[in-house]
């Protein structure tokens, strides 16, 4: 079996191949991390590209430095826990590294800002599951975990990550395979649990957007936000079951060519309920809309990821995203939405616009142009990246 090393070791030595002896591939991790991680993921699958890393200027002497911390800590898993932290100095020298490497995916903001989002997602996920600082919203995170529950992930995802992954960056350095595995031990896979996503609930609608000729409707889709429930044992809240008679009435006027329904397993925390897979059910059996027409997103945690990952769907089944789409919700959510606090709440969160407000048509419909920018992935949200 072939020992974690990093890179500094890779240097002088040539890497194994990904399908090595000793080294066995893991479907949820392989997938959790492509999910997470598409710019490093795609690096741990390359042996050479790997190797271009570990020879980069300045990565010797940053990952020997990171190494040597991390041994110093010897048992103390807060303290390796804590090792595995990029410092800005290291972060920098890896984005360098890795947005000059040619191949890998890349956002519509360069490299570069990829990378450094993928770093920064390293970093909380560590902060958030290892060394307990507290999530900005109580719906995100672990949960409530006992001293002893806590010291048992810690000692897990320490192992996990020092035994070898088939395709994974391990021989870069161990802290990716570490932020993925506290996540598997947490039980917090939230980000590949509906996937693929144009499979399943959204395959009919994703055949029909193949032959739909998108200039026959005013809007591509009326996106329906989620209001998530409260209160334990409810698969939707009254203020869903509204959103979903605004958007049965305005189907019927025929001029939308999709409902996209947005909203994931988010309220109450624990919840066995997907908001939009309730909403779906929902429209079929109460008001007899086609399966064909129902787009579901089932990730968005908050309003923010609601804009965001509809615009994201909308782009993955080829819909134009120059055509207009219209946001239906209740008054008090829509006015949210046009206001300045939601702009700057996007600004603040994502670090972008998800699309941008073009009209108001009521006090529930608003006029709504998706942006490419939503495609960007970021795993500073690692239950909805």
């Amino acid at each position: 079996m072939r020992p974690l090393v990093f890179a500094a070791a890779l240097a002088a030595t040539a890497l194994a191949s990904p399908a090595s002896a000793g080294e066995v591939g893991d479907g949820v991790m392989a997938a959790l991390s492509a999910r997470l991680f598409p710019m490093l993921d795609a690096a741990g699958h390359d042996p050479a590209a790997l190797e271009r890393l570990a020879r980069a200027p300045g990565m010797a002497a940053v990952l020997q430095a990171r190494r040597d911390r991390h041994a110093a800590c010897a048992q103390d898993l807060p303290c390796r826990a804590q090792a595995l932290l990029w410092n800005d100095s290291e972060a920098e020298t890896l984005r360098r590294a890795v947005a000059a490497l040619p191949g890998l995916p890349v956002a519509d903001d360069g490299a570069a800002a990829q990378a450094d989002r993928e770093i920064a997602g390293i970093n909380q996920i560590l902060r958030l599951y290892a060394l307990g600082v507290k999530p900005a919203n109580p719906i995100d995170g672990p949960g409530p975990v006992t001293p002893q529950d806590q010291q048992a992930r810690l000692q897990a995802a320490d192992w996990i990550a020092g035994t070898p992954r088939a395709g994974s960056a391990q021989p870069l350095d161990p802290s990716i395979d570490y932020a993925l595995a506290l996540l598997d031990v947490s039980d917090r896979t939230d980000a590949i649990g509906h996937e693929p996503l144009a499979g399943g609930a959204n395959a009919a609608a994703t055949a029909r957007a193949k032959t739909l000729d998108w200039k026959r409707y005013r809007y591509s889709a009326m996106i329906v936000t989620g209001v998530g429930p409260e209160i334990e044992g409810e698969p939707l809240s009254p203020f869903g079951k509204y959103h979903l008679r605004l958007a049965a009435q305005h189907f019927a006027r025929g001029d939308i060519a999709f409902l996209l329904l947005t909203g994931g397993r988010a309220h109450p925390r624990a919840t066995p309920f997907t908001e939009a897979d309730e909403m779906r059910k929902a429209l079929i059996t109460r008001y007899g809309i086609p399966a064909d027409a129902i787009l579901s997103e089932p990730y968005a945690r908050h309003t923010t990821t609601n804009l965001r990952n509809a615009s994201r769907l909308l782009a993955r089944i080829g819909a134009p995203l120059a055509q207009e789409t219209v946001i239906i919700c209740n008054p008090l959510q829509s006015a949210y939405i046009e206001s300045p606090r939601f702009t700057d709440r996007n600004a603040a969160e994502l670090g972008y616009q998800p699309g941008t407000v073009i009209r108001r048509i009521s006090p529930t419909e608003l006029v709504f142009r998706p942006s490419r920018a939503s495609e960007r992935v970021d795993p500073r949200d690692p239950l909805d990246p």
